[in-house]
């Protein structure tokens, strides 16, 4: 497990755009795996903005995010499939095909989890994964207490989380939310995973992520397992490991 740490937000952002772009210029049929949240909307941009001044080649890239919000429309501006292709698949000009989500509404979920994995497998499945890492612990919206052998699967949302996206889209109590998400199984098996994190407030899990035991009660800690990670943080996320890492 590599640790990376940056001197600023603004650095973190730079390096985490030139792994995305690496590995699309290393693997020019590369599947890649994106996370949505404040922590990679800088990154996002810095990949658009040196694509339009730079541009390569991106017919045969595929991208996917790690998860999706269920029971939503598409069109909400908090949907991973809407800030994925605003953020990136637009300004790249990825081609539709190779945009690879699982739909917000569905009458059956489970088929549509089995769907995506179909979809990423007949590509050679993943070969990097940017993972974002949630204050709690949780991995795609694998919250903590998901077994690691969990598959592709609906998640219940983390309740803070939630009340901000019911309050956002005003949809009703009755109707059930939450997030079609890759299992903790199925992102294990991304050949390279970056684990992301940046700002004070993410400094308490990243430590007990990578420095605790390896544990469902964290399951971002599973990343220590992989034989290709890299923690890549800011100096802030960075503050808990100070002098006790080498």
């Amino acid at each position: 497990m590599k640790i990376t740490i940056t001197k600023d937000e603004h650095e973190f952002d730079r390096t985490a755009a030139w792994r995305i772009i690496a590995m699309m210029l290393q693997k020019p049929n590369a599947v890649i795996g994106l996370s949505t949240g404040q922590t990679t909307i800088g990154m996002h941009k810095i990949v658009s903005s040196i694509y339009s001044q730079f541009p390569f080649d991106v017919s045969r890239i595929t991208i996917f995010n790690v998860d999706e919000l269920t029971n939503l429309p598409r069109e909400y501006s908090g949907s991973c499939y809407t800030m994925i292709l605003n953020q990136l698949v637009r300004p790249l000009g990825i081609p539709d095909k190779n945009f690879i989500m699982p739909p917000t509404m569905s009458d059956d979920f489970n088929a549509e989890c089995l769907l995506f994995e179909k979809q990423l497998a007949e590509r050679g499945g993943a070969d990097l994964q940017m993972l974002g890492i949630g204050g709690n612990g949780h991995i795609g919206i694998n919250q903590p207490g998901t077994p690691f052998e969990s598959e592709t699967w609906v998640s219940p949302m983390d309740p803070d989380f939630e009340a901000r996206v019911r309050r956002e889209t005003q949809v009703p109590p009755e109707t059930v939310l939450g997030g079609l998400t890759r299992g903790i199984k199925n992102i294990m098996q991304t050949r390279k995973i970056i684990l992301i994190a940046k700002g004070i407030h993410k400094a308490d899990i990243i430590e007990k992520a990578i420095l605790g035991p390896v544990t469902v009660n964290i399951p971002a800690s599973v990343v220590q397992l992989h034989p290709d990670c890299e923690i890549l943080l800011d100096a802030a996320a960075a503050s808990g490991l100070n002098g006790k890492i080498k």
